[in-house]
């Protein structure tokens, strides 16, 4: 086996889903491990060191919004929510506890591993990634440090989940155009399925929630509603990238 390829670790209690996921992975030639509960799944974090991690979030023992939040109190590792629960609100506790992306039961396997391909390039880049051309983006109150990967608002750093801040970047690269939701799934996830599109609005309200003052009446991100999303334009006395 190819030990330099990134390491899957699979959270899964439930037998049949379980084995649906890793025969999938097995015949992609990913390299995973399997943990049934989350005591198994944190000491394999700790001592396997794996790449991203595939969470249910109905584990036996502990709630898997518990798991991610111990997680993220150390690592920044992918975490991909794989969960039976498709309300928004489970949805946004998962994001904001700090997953980086959420996958609704049932699924077909070619969108999980849409989602693996996404998040490993994605992975990918983030590591051999050199300084952005322009390293700041500066509009009204907002700031994004591209080469730091950090976010600021009125001076404050906003703490963002990995697709929150590739949403803001995606936006803030193309400000002023409006942008499809067809765009936006395929740049984000590489793919453009129907489930796509009912996240892009969970991570867009969570987003809001953290840049906007007043969410339900947006300054930066304007939505066309049926069509897609738009960063507006603010003037401000010294201009981006003045420095």
């Amino acid at each position: 086996m190819n030990h330099n390829k990134p390491l899957i670790l699979l959270v899964e209690d439930d037998t049949a889903v379980k084995n649906l996921i890793a025969t999938t992975l097995e015949m992609q030639n990913y390299r995973f491990e399997t943990a049934a509960n989350g005591q198994q799944a944190l000491i394999a974090v700790t001592s396997r060191n794996p790449d991203i991690m595939l969470l249910d979030l109905g584990l036996p023992d502990m709630d898997g919004v518990e798991i991610i939040k111990k997680i993220r109190g150390w690592s920044q590792m992918p975490i991909i929510v794989i969960s039976a629960r498709s309300e928004d609100r489970d949805k946004i506790d998962a994001l904001d506890a700090g997953a980086d992306d959420y996958l609704t039961k049932p699924f077909s396997v070619e969108e999980l591993l849409a989602r693996v391909r996404t998040t490993l390039r994605r992975l990918s880049y983030m590591r051999s990634a050199g300084p952005a051309e322009e390293s700041v983006f500066v509009n009204g109150d907002l700031k994004i440090d591209y080469a730091a990967g950090c976010v600021y608002l009125s001076g404050e750093e906003l703490h963002l989940t990995p697709i929150e801040y590739k949403l803001l970047c995606l936006l803030a690269q193309n400000v002023g155009k409006v942008l499809t939701h067809t765009f936006i799934t395929k740049e984000v996830w590489g793919s453009t399925w129907e489930n796509d599109v009912a996240s892009l609005r969970v991570f867009m309200a969570t987003l809001r929630k953290k840049i906007e003052t007043d969410p339900s009446q947006p300054r930066y991100i304007q939505t066309h509603v049926g069509v897609g999303y738009r960063m507006l334009r603010h003037d401000q006395e010294q201009t981006a990238g003045s420095e």
